[in-house]
């Protein structure tokens, strides 16, 4: 799964330049520590020692990322889980990776990034999967 998904994202037109032109990510280096990430969140797999908010930071410093990379991400992520998984652990790794976005665009932005929801139907509020500035989240109904 991570290494279908960050082929994407490193073919991406609106990613691939942040990862490729800006952060010049070796992909025979990255994709490893990735893969540890992505085992340890989901598996609970030792491995993985990093600190990927700070790698994020410098190249927000370069190039800022904006709420299109965010969604970009989560679609391209959601894309791949769907396009060959299912169940409860796929389930996780979309939620896990909704989580990723909405910290760092909260982290790099100030605005966290709130992935929408898969269409399930049902009584979901119309507000849900809109960028909500930290300030007014405790506004937002319920």
């Amino acid at each position: 799964m991570v290494r279908r998904f960050y082929q994407d994202v490193a073919q991406d037109d609106l990613l691939g330049p942040m990862f490729n032109d800006v952060a010049q990510v070796d992909w025979s280096e990255h994709l490893p520590k990735l893969t540890a990430f992505w085992s340890r969140v989901l598996l609970g797999v030792a491995g993985y020692s990093g600190n990927p908010m700070r790698a994020h930071i410098d190249i927000h410093e370069q190039e800022p990322f904006t709420h299109a990379h965010f969604d970009r991400w989560v679609t391209l992520f959601s894309d791949t889980v769907q396009g060959g998984w299912t169940g409860p652990m796929a389930d996780r790794a979309l939620q896990m990776a909704r989580n990723v976005a909405r910290v760092h665009s909260s982290q790099l932005t100030g605005v966290a990034y709130i992935a929408p929801l898969p269409d399930e139907g049902g009584d979901r509020p119309c507000w849900e999967g809109v960028v909500i500035d930290q300030r007014d989240r405790a506004e937002a109904p319920s």
